[in-house]
């Protein structure tokens, strides 16, 4: 039995006698890379039914074998992909610029609150803010012609895309908990969005004086 934030896994062995484990899920991002390396793994040790030992082996090996991408990576990662969503939404190639900026800040957001330990309800708050911020500063000296556009692009890297659409699929499929689960992550997720541009936007009002 499996939903979002836990594992549980029972059997009964040969005496007859029933084992449980139950593992929580600690907080984590989408790897489709490593989603789909373990899931062709679980395919090959259904067909296969290897010995213990070997399944721990290969379980071993596609762990080792699994890519993790470095910092540098990831920031040069939100700066294209913010910056071609700033570009999409009608913006020009200097918002497509300051949009990839403001997606850097939303890594670097992140990422740090993530080593303090911040969940993702307010790491998300955090990042919105910081990108929504830069992006006023980025218009305000003269780099970017629109607002709106800059921060819609940078606040992509936040948007739960994925979450919402499994939790779609799973609701659909008849996994009530799990679909429920993922929708309000969403949900809070979206909310804690519209939560932290909001309070970067009205903070530069109020200092701005209007």
């Amino acid at each position: 039995f499996a939903i979002p934030n836990c594992i549980i896994v029972s059997l009964t062995t040969a005496t007859g006698h029933a084992l449980s484990q139950i593992r929580r899920m600690k907080p984590h991002g989408t790897d489709i890379e490593r989603l789909e390396l373990y899931n062709g793994l679980c395919r090959r040790l259904c067909a296969e039914t290897p010995p213990v030992e070997t399944a721990l082996s290969l379980v071993e090996e596609a762990s080792r074998s699994a890519r993790s991408w470095s910092l540098p990576v990831q920031l040069a990662a939100h700066f294209l992909g913010c910056g071609m969503f700033s570009l999409f939404f009608g913006g020009n190639l200097t918002d497509m610029f300051c949009g990839g900026l403001c997606g850097v800040v939303v890594g670097l957001c992140m990422a740090f609150t993530a080593h303090w330990g911040g969940n993702l309800f307010f790491r998300t708050i955090a990042g919105a803010a910081a990108s929504a911020l830069a992006a006023v500063l980025l218009v305000t000296v003269g780099l970017g012609d629109h607002l709106d556009q800059i921060i819609i692009g940078a606040l992509m890297a936040l948007v739960p895309g994925i979450a919402l659409t499994n939790a779609m699929r799973d609701i659909m499929a008849g996994d009530m908990v799990s679909g429920i689960s993922k929708a309000a992550e969403a949900l809070l997720i979206g909310a804690a969005i519209a939560l932290g541009t909001a309070l970067s936007l009205g903070l530069f009002r109020m200092l701005a004086g209007g």
